[in-house]
């Protein structure tokens, strides 16, 4: 393991509260592994880069050498957490349960290492829960206590209705960190309540308080509401690589750096890095190109990373060549040489005569990836690799 310093610092990156801080520095500090709970309600089978920002917290934790459990709510899923809403929310069928889980099942593990992360169902010991076993759950917290959600407050004092299996909801979510033994919860910002009603269950039971980390909602790519598929400000986990591609390097500058912290699994040192390279003159773009390769090889390997601007659409790389790169003929019977221009004009990769002279004026024109004038000649009866600017190129041969 690291030293705790560099590892709280990495830790706190982009993460909202943590409660209790001391507390976390000396279970960094004890040297032992510590078991660090996250829990999912299997609610929505497609996930989104908003939904890995805890994922991505997770795997700072296991890149620590610390134990992960990724807890999968198959029982409480079939409560619905009323976290952040302001009705009854429709508990899940077993059958949707079981098929949203084994959704996230697949798509968790392209964050997280699945050789080092222990999947876990709170079916495994709320199932088999005696009625007594559950109300002695009950007494430990109240309904004064449980107004002082801010969701149940307004609910309350406007008059519309809270069923009495929400109340239990935190509870059993505090149940699982006992049944657990975790030493830290993660969550949003939107669970703290429940989080800390883990510390309160934990200490009924006679262990020692979890640590709460609450992570912000990331915004979507319009910089301003949360990231959600409905809104399509999203980043879909399976997007194909070019789309992610184009949404992650046309995203604000602004929202750069959020992303980075959120989302990224570079050292803070890589960070400043690139941050430097920024103050030193760097365009944002390419700088979003970076986090753009590095979250497409999460999702869908290092060869689509390597090529996706390509299906994307944007610049080449010097010497690279499009996968699907179109091949031209071009008639120039009775001729032994062709003029460039005239090649550019014939084969559509130019609008006119004018604008392949200006393109061949301003060094814009490569042929087998070098850069020619306007007298250059081609040999009629042979091919070339013709570019003209960043994304016109063609295969061409002269007839």
């Amino acid at each position: 393991m690291t030293d705790v310093s560099s590892a709280l610092a990495l830790l706190q990156r982009g993460t909202h509260e943590i409660l209790l801080e001391d507390e976390l520095k000396e279970k960094l500090a004890s040297g032992r592994k510590l078991r660090i709970k996250a829990g999912f309600d299997p609610t929505a089978p497609d996930l989104h880069l908003g939904h890995s920002v805890l994922l991505t917290k997770m795997r700072q934790f296991q890149d620590l050498g610390h134990e992960i459990i990724f807890l999968i709510g198959d029982f409480t899923g079939r409560i619905g957490d009323p976290s952040g809403k302001n009705v009854t929310r429709k508990p899940l069928t077993e059958e949707e349960v079981r098929a949203n889980a084994q959704t996230y099942r697949e798509q968790v593990f392209k964050v997280l290492d699945p050789d080092l992360t222990e999947v876990r169902f709170n079916a495994e010991w709320f199932a088999g829960m005696s009625a007594a076993d559950m109300i002695e759950l009950a007494g430990q917290s109240t309904v004064a206590r449980m107004l002082e959600r801010d969701d149940f407050e307004k609910r309350y004092e406007s008059g519309q209705s809270i069923s009495i299996h929400e109340f239990l909801y935190p509870l059993i979510q505090g149940y699982d960190s006992v049944a657990l033994e975790a030493d830290i919860e993660l969550g949003g910002t939107d669970q703290k309540f429940n989080l800390l009603m883990g510390r309160e269950i934990q200490k009924h039971f006679g262990q020692e308080s979890q640590v709460v980390m609450t992570m912000p909602l990331l915004e979507g790519l319009d910089g301003v509401q949360k990231m959600s598929k409905s809104l399509g400000n999203y980043v879909g986990f399976n997007d194909t690589p070019g789309t992610m591609f184009n949404k992650l390097v046309s995203m604000p500058d602004s929202l750069m750096w959020r992303y980075f912290e959120l989302l990224s699994l570079k050292s803070n040192e890589e960070l400043e890095s690139l941050k430097r390279d920024v103050e030193r003159g760097a365009n944002p773009r390419d700088i979003k190109m970076v986090l753009a390769r590095e979250l497409i090889g999460r999702y869908h390997g290092e060869d689509a990373a390597a090529n996706a601007h390509k299906s994307a659409g944007n610049q080449l790389a010097d010497g690279e060549l499009p996968e699907d790169l179109p091949e031209i003929d071009v008639d120039f019977e009775g001729s032994d040489q062709a003029p460039i221009a005239a090649v550019l004009n014939r084969s559509g990769l130019t609008q006119n005569s004018a604008q392949a002279k200006d393109m061949l004026g301003n060094g814009r024109v490569k042929v087998d990836g070098q850069a020619v004038e306007r007298d250059h000649m081609l040999g009629v009866g042979k091919t070339y690799i013709v570019q003209a600017g960043k994304k016109r190129i063609a295969r061409i041969t002269l007839r």
